[in-house]
């Protein structure tokens, strides 16, 4: 499941292309935004389908081994403790993975260079070597195993970053969160189920898909009146003088303000300082901190911080 500051993130890329391409028509920058949100799943699958692969070639190489010209006792009689890991054989077996990969044209047969490669990084690291020499052979040291592969091997690839990225250009941003549902998906696999379990969902619940298409609509409906609002605190400060990115958080923040009656006035605010932190310069956050507490006030004095419940206009 990706979480609501990944979501905030896509809408402020968005948001951004709009104001790039602005004769494009609003519908469709909307269905781009839920394209690129859903491509999040699309690398999730790509993580958990690499690990078969990564396996087979394992498989391929120890059978050429034996066939070898004087094999040595260890070609002869290799460690299997790899390409016999349960959690990779539930994965390979997992009837909803394969399909996903049929549907989303997910194939690794003709990247047997780069699966070569990742095998070499995955069997020099301390994590491998420590779970090959360890003589406990159980479910629950293959799933530790395959948890440190994602969290420790896959994450700080360059080699696999680079990969994906050069595949799709919108992974860049989706890399960490995918790999987190990937990891999250692993944790829920459990010793003799079906092979049939299902990925988890995107988003956690049907109301994120409707947090992020009405933040995007909203705040690009009410981008003027926002605008006023900002240029009103900027004082001798020229609007043109604004960082694009830092314009576009504050704006998207006015929109959680008053449109999202739900999220509390503080956790609005944090969350754009922190994309500021991210997306735009080392001030952002202060200046974006300064702005938004200001109109805070007034809208609070005007009436429209419409916000329900215990503490959630504080």
């Amino acid at each position: 499941m990706v979480t609501r500051r990944y979501l905030r993130t896509k809408v402020l890329q968005a948001l951004y292309a709009v104001g790039k391409n602005p004769d494009e028509d609003i519908l469709l920058s909307e269905k781009k935004l839920s394209q690129a949100i859903h491509y999040c799943q699309l690398l999730t699958v790509h993580f958990l389908s690499l690990l078969p692969e990564i396996v087979h070639y394992r498989t391929l190489r120890l059978e050429d081994l034996k066939e070898k010209n004087n094999p040595t006792h260890e070609d002869l009689s290799p460690n299997t403790k790899f390409i016999e890991n349960r959690i990779i054989k539930q994965i390979e077996e997992n009837g909803v993975i394969r399909q996903f990969c049929v549907n989303h044209h997910i194939d690794w047969s003709d990247r047997y260079d780069f699966i070569a490669q990742m095998y070499l990084e995955i069997a020099g690291s301390d994590i491998f070597q420590t779970y090959l020499n360890n003589p406990e052979q159980s479910y629950k040291e293959d799933k530790e195993f395959v948890l440190n592969l994602l969290s420790q091997i896959f994450a700080e690839s360059e080699l696999l970053h680079w990969f994906l990225e050069e595949k799709n250009v919108h992974w860049f941003d989706d890399y960490n969160d995918a790999l987190l549902a990937a990891y999250n998906n692993i944790l829920k696999y459990k010793k003799n189920q079906p092979n049939t379990v299902p990925l988890i969902p995107l988003l956690k619940e049907e109301g994120e898909e409707f947090f992020y298409k009405e933040l995007f609509r909203k705040t690009f409906l009410y981008n003027t009146e926002y605008q006023k609002r900002i240029d009103n605190k900027l004082h001798r400060w020229e609007s043109e003088r604004v960082m694009e990115i830092d314009a576009i958080l504050m704006k998207m923040a006015l929109c959680e303000l008053t449109q999202f009656p739900t999220i509390p006035v503080k956790v609005s605010i944090n969350e754009y300082i922190e994309l500021a932190k991210l997306y735009s310069s080392g001030k952002s956050g202060v200046f974006i901190n300064g702005i938004l507490d200001s109109i805070v006030t007034d809208l609070r004095n005007e009436g429209l911080l419409n916000k329900m419940g215990r503490g959630l206009i504080n």
